[in-house]
């Protein structure tokens, strides 16, 4: 008992390295027009990727990247659509046309500077096929060389044992879904968005797939489709026009189990012209090497993505995404981190590895290739700890652990909680299917144990309603939008606070 009162008391000290008016100091310049919305594999990226380096130097770090540098090299290919992109079809003798941005966006996947596509189109519920719960949407249906239509998103359930209940599977991302159209010899593929089976506006996916993405080169022959994209769900009306069906018809017709797909009388021709070119991106890599020889080879790894959309030269007016929130709050929080454990004088007995992502915003591009090609001298990740999007709206008394409980340390994470007085709050949006869209995704995948920490939205001082409001309504507004910009009269208190959180996990694992 002694010796535990005794390890409490240290990691309460050396925790109070952490502090909120550092963590402001960080976003305010991570966030800064200065780094031009830190887009991947141009200058404000790559100053982002220089100052996150330059700090874990300066707290004495070591470095943990390629050749002695903080760095491992990321080589992606930037394929960024062309406001020329031109999308149309046919309907029993009507013509049905796109307006880009304002109807459909997305890009080409075959990495070639004008691709097109014209074939038939066929509806393919949510384009899923999962044996393990009786689910084939694709059953009887050949798709090769067609565009299939589809929905995001998964049927609903409310049984754990059927497509995990309410909480969103992989098979529900909209990554999953480009996968699977490519395996089944698709040329195009085409998601209706809806808000609820999206989680997030057309405004959102106007910012996120009207701008260059970063693709991993395609190797020789391997197939790729013509065009990725998204229609509104009024154009989805328009397509189903012609079954005397409405979008909200067919999603209901895709939700029902015994779905068939069904080919639409529509052919649509695109052509999809784009800038590409060779990116070399960076991850920035630091180590604090381990208390004791017998653990040196295992280490946790506390992550952020420093990566967000860069500037739409389209706006007439401010057209940066400074990516306050989203995510210089983060990547503030782990050099936090990582100065509280430089500052103990005993190391604990496993490393840690403090790890900053790119290509976050372009699918978890950065961190796949972390978990793929580790830098750090280790053999082993014990667990990865990742930091993602934090509210300036002052302490919560509860915490969001999604996918904790899925880790070997979910009775450290409940001890945790239990001593910052705080509540575990269970993901307020499991249809959302978080889990699948942060850093710690990339790790879970290859076998690490891996989670990210989220702010509740019981926050000191208000109502649980007034804490909801806050923060849905800063995410309703600013979410991937240039408007998610630092200010001055922001509350850090509760980064702090999470911070503290995020390192009393980590030490306690890394001690265990």
């Amino acid at each position: 008992m002694k010796l535990l009162l005794a390890a409490l008391l240290l990691q309460s000290a050396y925790s109070q390295e952490i502090l909120g008016p550092r963590i402001r100091a960080h976003v305010k310049f991570l966030a800064s027009d200065l780094l031009e919305g830190r887009g991947v594999g141009v200058r404000g990226g790559d100053l982002a990727a220089e100052y996150l380096a330059t700090q874990l130097e300066l707290l004495g770090v070591k470095p943990a990247g390629e050749n002695g540098s903080y760095y491992q090299r990321v080589p992606l290919v930037g394929v960024e659509p062309l406001p020329t992109a031109s999308l149309s079809g046919a309907i029993q003798g009507k013509l049905l046309g796109f307006r880009w941005l304002d109807d459909f966006v997305g890009m080409t996947y075959q990495q070639k500077e004008n691709a097109r596509l014209e074939a038939d189109a066929v509806f393919v519920g949510h384009g899923i096929s999962a044996p393990e719960f009786g689910w084939d949407d694709y059953k009887g249906i050949d798709v090769t060389g067609k565009i299939v239509v589809l929905f995001t998103g998964e049927p609903p359930s409310e049984d754990p044992a059927f497509f995990d209940g309410k909480a969103l599977t992989y098979y529900g991302r909209w990554t999953y879904k480009y996968e699977e159209a490519t395996r089944r010899g698709a040329l195009g593929c085409l998601i209706i968005h809806t808000e609820p089976t999206a989680s997030y506006g057309w405004d959102v996916v106007r910012s996120s797939w009207g701008r260059e993405d970063m693709q991993v080169a395609l190797a020789n022959g391997a197939p790729a489709l013509a065009f990725a994209g998204w229609i509104t769900q009024q154009k989805g009306d328009e397509l189903f026009a012609s079954l005397a069906h409405s979008a909200a018809d067919m999603l209901r017709q895709a939700d029902t189990k015994g779905f068939k797909a069904v080919p639409l009388p529509v052919r649509l021709r695109g052509s999809f012209p784009a800038k590409v070119r060779q990116v070399e991106t960076r991850n920035v890599v630091g180590i604090i090497p381990s208390g004791d020889s017998q653990r040196a080879g295992e280490a946790i790894v506390y992550s952020a993505h420093f990566d967000h959309l860069g500037i739409d030269r389209i706006r007439p007016a401010d057209g940066i995404y400074n990516g306050a929130v989203d995510n210089a709050t983060g990547c503030a929080m782990v050099l936090e981190l990582a100065r509280a454990w430089q500052a103990m004088d005993q190391k604990p007995r496993r490393a840690a590895v403090f790890l900053f992502v790119t290509a976050e915003e372009n699918g978890l591009r950065g961190s796949q290739f972390y978990a793929a090609h580790p830098t750090a001298p280790i053999r082993k990740m014990l667990l990865n700890l990742n930091l993602d999007s934090f509210y300036p709206f002052g302490r919560t008394t509860d915490v969001v652990v999604t996918g904790a409980d899925r880790t070997p340390f979910w009775s450290i994470v409940q001890n945790v909680t239990q001593r910052f007085r705080m509540t575990i709050q269970p993901d307020p949006r499991p249809e959302a299917g978080s889990y699948f869209r942060s850093d710690h995704f990339s790790f879970a995948k290859v076998g690490v144990p891996a989670f990210s920490i989220h702010m509740g939205n019981r926050i000191a001082g208000r109502t649980e309603d007034e804490g909801q409001k806050l923060m849905r309504g800063y995410s309703s507004a600013h979410y991937h939008q240039p408007s998610d910009e630092y200010k001055p009269d922001w509350d850090f208190a509760g980064m702090e606070e999470m911070a503290k959180y995020a390192f009393a996990i980590g030490l306690d694992v890394a001690n265990q």
